[in-house]
């Protein structure tokens, strides 16, 4: 018998990984994108709308309120319903409410759908961060991992680029129909992405799984295991409450510092 890590480890590196690194990396183009186009397009509704500091500041707090409110949301329904269906669904949702910020009427309705937007956004990380540590798993190359950064980078510089362009043409409107571009078309690549084999072992459906670790194995042209794909021994899962233990707690209050 063998395990997923154990399945992952003799699969190891390939096609499979380059692949979905690219497409996961993406997704940090389409997130920084998001984020970073707040700071170009506040000025132009500070004057639009005749805002005071403290109602531009607010655009950019409920943006991350909703992303820090839905990220548990939706991390308790990625446990419950596998990571793919909520990573699809937070594509849709981000790509939606960005797109109807640029038809807001309102100062009041571009705030909700920011907040919105923000809550959308919070579920990319269900799936980027299962899929790193699978590309974690086949490698020792903590730099290859760390290029997922020029993912948010690229983002970053891509929407202040637009920006130079859109907004003294045709408008912070536009910019966000733009901004909103990235994200729709890597829902078109959903397909590739699998669902995880770790959850579908911890949910009982090994077959699933099984065929998920063939098709990483065919693709990257390697035998799998021998044997039959074994379920883990059950675990206790963690608790909120296990965070503020105080055997944990020095750790949980370092972490959240730094974060």
């Amino acid at each position: 018998t063998f395990t997923v890590e154990e399945a992952v480890e003799t699969i190891g590196f390939g096609r499979f990984h380059i692949i979905l690194f690219l497409i996961m990396g993406s997704t940090g183009v389409a997130e920084a994108m998001e984020i970073m186009l707040i700071a170009v397009v506040s000025p132009l509704i500070r004057c639009e709308w005749q805002l005071q500091d403290w109602q531009v500041a607010l655009v950019t707090t409920m943006v991350f309120f909703g992303y820090m409110v839905f990220s548990i949301v939706l991390g308790l329904l990625a446990d419950r319903y596998g990571r793919w269906k909520i990573l699809l669904l937070s594509f849709l949702w981000a790509a939606y409410f960005s797109l109807l910020t640029s038809f807001a009427p309102s100062y009041i309705w571009f705030v909700f759908l920011r907040a919105m937007v923000g809550g959308g956004m919070s579920g990319h990380a269900q799936g980027r961060e299962e899929n790193k540590q699978i590309i974690a798993m086949c490698l020792c190359s903590n730099p290859f991992l760390s290029l997922g950064k020029v993912f948010w980078l690229a983002g970053s510089l891509l929407i202040i680029g637009l920006a130079s362009v859109v907004n003294p043409t045709i408008g912070w409107r536009w910019l966000i129909r733009i901004a909103s571009i990235p994200g729709t078309l890597l829902i078109l690549v959903f397909k590739f992405i699998p669902e995880s084999a770790r959850f579908n072992v911890s949910t009982g459906n090994t077959g699933a799984a099984l065929a998920t670790l063939q098709r990483i194995a065919s693709m990257n042209g390697v035998a799998m295991p021998e044997g039959q794909l074994r379920e883990p021994a059950k675990e206790r899962r963690g608790r909120f409450k296990d965070l503020i233990h105080s055997k944990y707690l020095r750790t949980t209050l370092q972490i959240w510092i730094i974060w």
